[in-house]
């Protein structure tokens, strides 16, 4: 296994971590967390939307035209709350549904204009953030990080995210 690149609070052995720095580590996560959605949960309260909100039109932009039950597998939420959330969406003009070509009872989902606007608002926010970090950080970080992340993720949620990432976009 790779040693870690010394210096404060980084890790000497990347095997040997101890219970301190594993406590760092996830207060530090928590931390940004709070960061990175500070925005467009200050975007999205004067709309009485939440992050349940930003998560599905977040994952429409990305794939347009998904099913309501790819969202749910996405966004691993029951489907009377997505539908709680879809419905405000598309009463307010954000999402469109649409029936499905083969299956006519799969709901397609796209954003309208307005949703797209919304998206990307959003992700600009986010966006913003998350270069001014990396570029702090530096390029041999932002791939560590993106490693943790994603040695973090259950392995199916990793099939997931890898699916999306070869979609591009």
């Amino acid at each position: 296994m790779a040693e870690g690149t010394g210096g404060p609070g980084g890790g000497e052995s990347l095997l040997f971590l101890t219970d301190e720095q594993l406590r760092k580590g996830i207060e530090a996560m928590f931390f940004a967390y709070r960061g990175f959605t500070a925005d467009p949960d200050r975007i999205l309260e004067g709309m009485d939307y939440g992050r349940a909100h930003h998560r599905a039109i977040h994952f429409i932009h990305r794939s347009p035209g998904t099913t309501v039950n790819n969202l749910l597998s996405i966004l691993g939420v029951t489907k009377q709350s997505l539908n709680r959330v879809l419905r405000t969406l598309i009463e307010d003009g954000l999402v469109e549904s649409r029936v499905g070509r083969q299956d006519k009872r799969e709901r397609h989902l796209v954003l309208t204009e307005k949703g797209a606007a919304l998206e990307r608002e959003l992700s600009d926010a986010q966006r913003a953030r998350m270069r001014a970090a990396y570029r702090a950080a530096g390029p041999a970080a932002v791939q560590g990080f993106r490693q943790v992340l994603e040695a973090m993720m259950d392995p199916q949620l990793r099939r997931q995210y890898q699916t999306l990432k070869e979609t591009g976009s």
